[in-house]
């Protein structure tokens, strides 16, 4: 039996992973994050810890004397880039050395990153970005948890690895990045209000070439990567495989939701989408949705992000192929399948 401390259970990677390897067998599952699941389907032990607080750390996770595997997928957000690296490089610090001084079964550490490692959120960049490529200017915390991550395995018997996906999607309530719940409460409301689907970003972003990870296809990648030799002490880019434009995508979405396709009309969510939570209040009870807080379905500053990424955002994925992983995802399949998933939920009408 194989157990697997998953750092970060409950966001839009943590709860596939666990889901992942619970449908495996084999593996003794524990979940780590602050805030404890109220979800039914959530399944894995649980234990709320405060990553940042070193004696909480230290206390909840040396219990964890047969730990085989940790999967971190933790994030805190801060207001600006810089002052993302001292609390999210000290929460992987707090995670992993109380596990690998507990732990003498301790085999692998797997890290996610993401292609902000190649500056993907300042502006063009080179494409497709390999993982031989330079980071950007730092400060960047991908950069921090990396360098620390293969300082500490030195001399030990355990080894790591680590992804580096790009706008992973999936279900998850009060995550920072989670653009498919964004979509579908934007599209919902736009029906609601009797308008066409309109492209809310910049025009740039919706003719350019973007890219997307499906986080049921990252915890395969995750688990690959954790269990295959030829990833030890690896990074790898992974995408779901294939490229899009939004341009090509947005008629399909609208008719998803039996609206008309609007043209490009550049707004910020942050703000114009401030104030429906009435609104999405009154849409729950009329389609007898399940009452999640709007604050928790919609992150709009991220999508504001993406939708106003005038570049193409492509990665290689040549690396991780060449080393055994070949799953692939259909990316606007997915996206269509991912909404009616949302439908199924009663998330959105």
């Amino acid at each position: 039996m194989k157990q697997a401390i998953i750092v970060g259970a409950q966001g839009v990677i943590g709860r596939y992973i666990t889901a992942h390897l619970h449908g495996l067998g084999g593996w003794d599952i524990v979940g780590l994050s602050r805030r404890v699941p109220t979800e039914r389907e959530f399944q894995a032990r649980h234990i709320a810890v405060d990553l940042l607080d070193r004696a909480d750390a230290e206390a909840k996770l040396s219990q964890f004397t047969e730990a085989t595997h940790v999967f971190y997928c933790a994030f805190q957000a801060r207001p600006t880039w810089a002052e993302h690296n001292a609390p999210n490089l000290a929460m992987l610090v707090n995670a992993v050395e109380p596990i690998a001084r507990a732990s003498s079964r301790l085999q692998h550490v797997n890290l996610v990153e993401g292609t902000k490692y190649y500056g993907s959120h300042l502006g063009a960049f080179k494409t497709p970005a390999k993982e031989s490529d330079s980071p950007h200017m730092l400060p960047n915390f991908y950069y921090d948890q990396e360098r620390w991550l293969r300082a500490a395995q030195v001399g030990r018997s355990w080894s790591w690895s680590a992804l580096r996906p790009h706008t992973i999607c999936g279900f998850a309530l009060a995550n920072p990045m989670n653009l498919m719940l964004n979509l579908g409460v934007y599209a919902s409301i736009s029906k609601e209000l009797g308008l066409p689907l309109r492209f809310p970003g910049h025009p740039g972003a919706f003719t350019a070439v973007y890219q997307m990870t499906d986080s049921s296809l990252l915890a395969r990648g995750m688990t690959w990567a954790a269990t295959t030799p030829a990833a030890a002490n690896q990074v790898f880019n992974l995408t779901n495989g294939d490229y899009f434009r939004w341009s090509n995508l947005w008629p399909r979405l609208a008719r998803a939701f039996d609206i008309e396709a609007g043209p490009v009309q550049t707004i910020k969510l942050a703000e114009l989408m401030a104030d429906k939570g009435p609104l999405w209040a009154t849409m729950q009870k009329k389609y007898d949705l399940q009452p999640h807080p709007y604050e928790q379905l919609a992150a709009w500053p991220f999508a504001d992000y993406v939708w106003g990424s005038a570049w193409d955002i492509m990665s290689s994925t040549t690396k991780i192929r060449q080393a055994g992983f070949h799953d692939v995802i259909d990316t606007e399949e997915a996206i269509l399948a991912m909404l009616a998933d949302f439908r199924h939920r009663r998330i959105i009408p």
